[in-house]
């Protein structure tokens, strides 16, 4: 006889548990099998294995293609043939160990990124032995520097793939891969953007960096400068305190907008309005929340966090005082 939990457990259908005869006391005896529980077959697994498989063959591949280039070029610095090929062969190497240090931690799911920093920093090594040894022309470096390029994006991603296919193994595949991690190509790409923003606008990308800078390395080991401090040094042209207030707390006339009412006043007077005082107002909590509320005024970030903290630096010293 099978019990309510049993036949839930055991999947029997509505038309078996009807057609099984009725004993004296009404009850129904089902004969059943044990039925193994299904299991969803993870599909990605397949297409995840055919492209490490084909990884394997796109590494030696690589290597075997950039070993005769390298190889030249440093035969043609040394002229000893064996010193020469173990030279050679050395950046394919260290970048098939550090690719494989960093699948074995992305199979924890941690980010590796010391591992695919080194890895695209070995394949870099091998990149530009293969310009050098390239003839002159477009068509032969193509020819020559395609091989490590392809293999370092190709190697770089299924990393990242592999890191998210064992976060979603973990949650039982109930969730999506997640595809918000920073890699190495994501850094270097923000460099990239980072040097062309430093050539259009020289002087306030060097003004952010120095910044940057000081808020973020250590003045002596174990110790940061405060925050409050710096921003005091660099505050060279903030309002008087009394003033300050006075711009932000003074109350609007419906319909009228005061003398001088730009993005920053506005993006100051929604801060107050958000998070109080800016009197007490932390100055760690500066860049948050300028990335948070800046874009609802138009004001840009950079613009918006330089304003905030002179504004609150000064009414916290004038506060003080």
């Amino acid at each position: 006889m099978v019990t309510t939990e049993e036949y839930l457990r055991f999947g029997v259908t509505d038309e078996e548990f009807a057609a099984a005869p009725a004993a004296s006391n009404g009850a129904r005896i089902v004969n059943v099998t044990l039925r193994k529980p299904k299991v969803h077959k993870d599909r990605g697994t397949g297409w995840l294995r055919n492209a490490m498989i084909a990884l394997g063959f796109l590494a030696a591949a690589s290597a075997v293609v950039s070993f005769t280039a390298q190889y030249r070029l440093v035969f043609a610095a040394k002229g000893i043939p064996s010193i020469s090929g173990l030279e050679a062969g050395i950046p394919d190497v260290a970048a098939l160990i550090f690719a494989s240090l960093g699948i074995a931690l992305a199979l924890h799911g941690k980010r590796a990124i010391r591992a695919r920093v080194l890895n695209v920093g070995a394949v870099a090594t091998s990149i530009t032995m293969n310009v050098l040894a390239a003839g002159h022309g477009w068509r032969d470096l193509a020819v020559w520097a395609m091989p490590p390029i392809a293999y370092a994006l190709a190697s770089d991603t299924a990393i990242g793939v592999v890191r998210a296919w064992a976060i979603a193994r973990q949650r039982a595949l109930n969730e999506a891969l997640a595809d918000d991690e920073t890699t190495p190509l994501a850094i270097l790409g923000g460099f990239l953007l980072w040097v062309l923003r430093l050539a259009l606008a020289p002087c306030s990308t060097l003004s952010g960096f120095r910044c940057w800078v000081l808020e973020e390395c250590p003045v002596a080991p174990g110790r940061r400068a405060q925050a409050k401090v710096l921003a005091a040094r660099n505050d060279k042209t903030a309002l008087p305190a009394s003033r300050a207030v006075k711009a932000i707390t003074a109350p609007r006339q419906p319909g009228s907008a005061p003398r001088g009412d730009t993005k920053t006043s506005r993006f100051l007077a929604l801060v107050a309005e958000r998070h109080g005082p800016l009197a007490d107002f932390p100055v760690g909590d500066v860049s948050r929340v300028c990335t948070a509320l800046a874009p609802e005024v138009g004001l840009d970030a950079g613009a918006a966090r330089a304003a905030l903290r002179k504004q609150v630096i000064s009414l916290q010293n004038g506060s003080a005082s």
